[in-house]
């Protein structure tokens, strides 16, 4: 499983618009710091033998794409840090998590208690 990148607001809505039917990730990464990069790696692990359940995972680059980044937290009404990895059902944000607790541990309990097995 990759990273989708998430570029623009109408992908932004896209996604948030995909999530009434099933939950996704958004993960927050800062191309300029290690602590980001660290995060980054983390989840890259954990994708790389996902569990069934485990949902899309897009990727924001939060110096590139400023833009998109703001509009998450507005949208989302969840203050931005980078990196953050947001957990999204329904277009809303039910789980966050950022700096060193992005881990794949904490990523298989999200989606143990909010997403539907399949």
């Amino acid at each position: 499983m990759v990273m989708e990148p998430l570029e623009s607001e109408a992908g932004l809505a896209a996604c948030l618009a995909a999530s009434a039917d099933v939950p996704v990730f958004i993960l927050k990464h800062s191309t300029a710091c290690p602590i980001s990069a660290g995060a980054k790696g983390r989840v890259a692990d954990f994708l790389a033998d996902p569990p069934e359940n485990c949902p899309a995972v897009y990727l924001v680059k939060v110096i590139e794409s400023r833009s998109v980044s703001n509009a998450i937290a507005d949208r989302l009404g969840v203050r931005h840090q980078s990196p953050q990895l947001i957990l999204v059902k329904d277009g809303q944000a039910v789980w966050d998590a950022s700096h060193h607790r992005i881990t794949g541990e904490n990523m298989a309990a999200a989606i143990e208690h909010y997403v539907e097995e399949k």
